[in-house]
């Protein structure tokens, strides 16, 4: 039997168990080139472990859900954080569950905008990439280097995501 899930605007607040909200953010505002650009400086950092490890920089494109959705399965990266970041400025889901015991929780689902980012803090569960309405590219930076990266975790009924619109 299918468990429906609701979803949550994206705040910096909300998502903070999880990581970190990447938009323009005017408290961390400040001018450079001569006054000329506005920097929104730190609004998340890219963390990776593990000997030989590096951070890269990504573009994915991802194909539209259908919705309702069923969310089946869940992943983390035990070895570094991964941000997306949209290109396209079109809404998108973040979907996340907090850990319970090496297994995912039930999954919390953020509706962000085409303008906003997150950065999944390293050993977070979430699911992959949920573009809606059209095909988006994302901004994606995250660890590459030796060792298994990957977790996955299928969950034995599914949750279901209604349509965000």
């Amino acid at each position: 039997m299918a468990r429906l899930l609701s979803i949550e605007p994206l705040t910096k607040q909300t998502f903070a168990p999880f990581g970190s909200v990447i938009e323009a953010d005017p408290a961390s505002m400040r001018y450079i080139n001569g006054g000329n650009t506005e920097r929104f400086h730190a609004l998340a950092r890219a963390e990776v472990t593990g000997e030989g490890a590096g951070v890269i920089i990504n573009i994915f494109r991802g194909q539209p859900r259908a919705f309702p959705y069923a969310v089946t399965m869940m992943e983390r990266h035990p070895l570094g954080s991964q941000s997306f970041s949209p290109l396209d400025d079109r809404p998108w889901l973040a979907v996340v569950a907090e850990d319970e015991g090496g297994r995912p929780g039930r999954p919390r689902v953020f509706l962000a905008s085409g303008r906003q980012g997150v950065n999944y803090g390293r050993d977070v569960w979430h699911h992959p990439l949920m573009s809606v309405g059209a095909a988006s590219d994302f901004i994606v930076v995250d660890r590459e280097g030796p060792g298994n990266n990957l977790e996955e975790f299928f969950y034995d009924e599914p949750f279901v995501i209604p349509d965000p619109f």
